[in-house]
């Protein structure tokens, strides 16, 4: 038995997953499916995933039933298990409740940053402006996705954090985004703008505000005219 399995049974029993290659499973499978290389409604079989994870059945069992669990992906009888798919209704009250929980944590940023999360978040916001000045979208949305990181930990409100993290609105951002759209949307850099202004000015509910003016608009940028395909079996 080596190290990594240590204190474990053999998954292959199926007696007890290891911990080590469940883990690695289940963050594998969930970032493939943030990452939204996988289309909505596509069917996933657990010989792919086994091979393609190396891990035992039993184990790749254990971490769907878990992704099942939290809503990545959907299980049904003489279906199989598939990546999620949200209807534009479910899509809306998602980016809704992101508006809202999003807007409470940067009124608590504002109240709660260190002077260290604050500079962090200076420095992001230093390279969003570079990454748009030399057009570079891929930089830029990673810059986005640390801004909004790091105003989550800034907050230091374990409870709003923990709600945040369970929405799935990144798989619903990837079903309904629109390849064509300008990126990064008209506005965005200068809603990033605002709400680090905020923050650093320590005015909490001028935080809020520019959160939900930004995660809104988005929201509604992301939603306007725009109906999935149903998935095709």
């Amino acid at each position: 038995m080596n190290s990594s399995d240590s204190g474990s049974i053999d998954v292959e029993t199926g007696a007890k997953t290891s911990g080590t290659r469940y883990t690695h499973a289940y963050e594998g499978l969930r970032s493939l499916l943030l990452s939204g290389s996988i289309p909505p409604g596509t069917r996933l079989t657990e010989a792919d995933l086994t091979r393609m994870f190396d891990v035992s059945r039993s184990t790749m069992r254990t971490a769907l039933a878990r992704l099942t669990q939290e809503g990545y992906v959907t299980s049904e009888v003489n279906r199989g298990v598939r990546t999620r798919s949200f209807s534009a209704e479910e899509a809306a009250d998602i980016l809704e409740a992101r508006e809202i929980l999003e807007a409470a944590l940067a009124g608590k940023a504002a109240e709660r940053a260190t002077p260290a999360e604050v500079e962090e978040l200076r420095r992001i916001l230093h390279e969003m402006e570079e990454a748009q000045s030399r057009g570079d979208r891929d930089a830029y949305s990673q810059c986005n996705r640390r801004f909004h990181q790091q105003m989550k930990e800034a907050a230091h409100q374990r409870t709003l954090a923990r709600a945040y993290d369970t929405l799935l609105y990144p798989l619903v951002m990837r079903q309904y985004r629109n390849l064509s759209a300008q990126h990064p949307r008209t506005g965005s850099l200068e809603e990033h703008q605002a709400i680090f202004l905020a923050v650093v000015t320590r005015n909490p509910e001028a935080a809020q505000a520019a959160m939900r003016h930004h995660v809104g608009s988005a929201r509604r940028a992301l939603l306007l005219d725009k109906s999935p395909e149903p998935p095709v079996d």
